[in-house]
């Protein structure tokens, strides 16, 4: 059996710790990055999905009461 090569595993060991701080250094930067992101949306009031859905209903129900009041209007004229 071959000794093992000292210096060979010190570096294999100082490769290993290197990536596992390069994975932490990384988790942290998305965390931190995630974090700012979402501090920038909330101080943009922007609305959710469900709010602009709701305006949009609101909106399209409005539209078609006008072309009904429209259409009634333009008989009444027409008369």
């Amino acid at each position: 059996m071959q000794p093992r090569n000292k210096i060979l595993d010190d570096v294999s060991q100082l490769m290993t710790n290197a990536m596992g701080v390069a994975q932490g250094a990384k988790d942290e930067a998305e965390n931190a990055m995630k974090s700012m992101m979402d501090r920038w949306l909330a101080d943009r009031d922007f609305v959710t999905r469900e709010e602009f859905d709701a305006v949009r209903a609101m909106a399209q129900k409005a539209r078609e009461e006008n072309e009904a009041l429209k259409a009634r209007l333009d008989a009444l004229e027409a008369k």
